[in-house]
């Protein structure tokens, strides 16, 4: 299968190496020679990165760089293609303008896709004459995660539709079906988790590297909400929630550390810092200190001198002269040390 990607930057690489890698012929283009010539040394040192790691034989390497063609010409570019998949960073009104540009150079047959998840691409799609041939192809982190989401835009049609999941299964991803709604699913969960996490640190719930492992070591994460955010840019995060916040309501809002961060210039990986500090492109340790309260070494009096559990002085707010209730129920008998209610069977 032929097939066209559209744009030369980091997402485009990585789909370049994805399809290229699966034993597709690819051509990459962009408007500035030296970025789509440099993107294609960098799809190739990719596929020796797969080949070292044993993900691809030597073979399948060879052909994959092959396989790999550049231009920036972008009738050329699509002429043969039985997909086009755009990844730039255009706004709504520019996919829409070269989607149509596109269609005057491709087959009937010719899926077209679009990969971002900050546009809606029933808006895109509705600058083609035959808007069932759109979908959307969400690469989650290329070529990294093995999930792509296929978006079904109000135009798309069920022959495209199967045609693109189709497509994602001979890359060997995983594929998922999804409406073309704000941020899909993949990225509106990853960004969920990031505004719980930063929102734990804001309340100084524990630690920047406990809330990471709290799900890498305990819910199998690869990557703790933190880490990625760092790793994503946490102006793109901030970016990104403003648009789901603005979408789907305040419960994307962005937390008040990831709004300082990015006022102070802190952005993560790119800039040195962020919720942790990195070099050589990893995190070295955590830029916030540790909420939680340095401990004792020792009680500070003697344990002999403190009352027992049975020991104690009455209640002020008990009514019975033991710190009872108005009806003569202890009231440690009914409530937890967080206020609430204690079941029979609680310890």
């Amino acid at each position: 299968m032929d097939v066209a990607v559209l744009g030369a930057g980091a997402t485009g690489r990585g789909i370049a190496r994805c399809c290229a890698a699966a034993g597709h012929a690819v051509t990459l283009h962009d408007d500035d020679a030296n970025v789509v010539m440099d993107a294609v040394d960098a799809v190739e040192a990719g596929l020796d990165d797969a080949a070292a790691a044993g993900d691809i034989d030597a073979d399948a390497r060879e052909s994959a760089v092959g396989s790999v063609e550049a231009t920036t010409g972008l009738e050329g570019a699509v002429a043969d293609a039985d997909i086009v998949i755009e990844t730039t960073d255009a706004d709504r009104d520019e996919r829409r303008a070269l989607f149509a540009d596109v269609e005057e150079a491709v087959d009937e047959g010719t899926l077209v896709a679009t990969s971002g998840a900050a546009v809606s691409v029933t808006a895109v799609a509705a600058g083609l004459r035959n808007p069932g041939r759109a979908v959307g192809l969400h690469f989650v982190d290329p070529p990294t995660a093995p999930l792509v989401e296929v978006v079904v835009a109000e135009q798309t049609t069920e022959p495209t539709r199967e045609a693109a999941v189709s497509f994602v299964d001979g890359l060997g991803r995983a594929s998922i079906v999804v409406r073309d709604t704000p941020g899909f699913a993949a990225t509106r969960l990853g960004l969920a988790l990031a505004v719980e996490a930063m929102t734990m640190v804001d309340e100084r719930v524990g630690g920047v590297e406990a809330i990471d492992r709290a799900t890498t070591a305990g819910h199998d994460h690869p990557v703790g909400p933190l880490a990625a955010a760092d790793e994503r840019g946490l102006d793109a995060t901030l970016a990104a929630l403003e648009h789901l916040a603005d979408a789907l309501g305040e419960r994307f809002a962005p937390p008040p550390v990831l709004r300082a961060k990015v006022e102070a210039g802190d952005l993560g990986r790119k800039t040195g810092e962020g919720f942790y500090v990195w070099e050589g492109g990893e995190p070295v340790e955590p830029s916030e200190p540790d909420p939680t309260p340095e401990l004792r070494a020792e009680s500070p009096v003697d344990p002999e001198d403190q009352p027992g559990p049975d020991e104690g002085t009455e209640s002020e707010s008990g009514d019975g002269p033991d710190g009872d209730g108005p009806d003569g129920d202890p009231l440690g008998d009914d409530f937890d040390d967080f206020g609430g209610p204690v079941d029979p069977g609680d310890g």
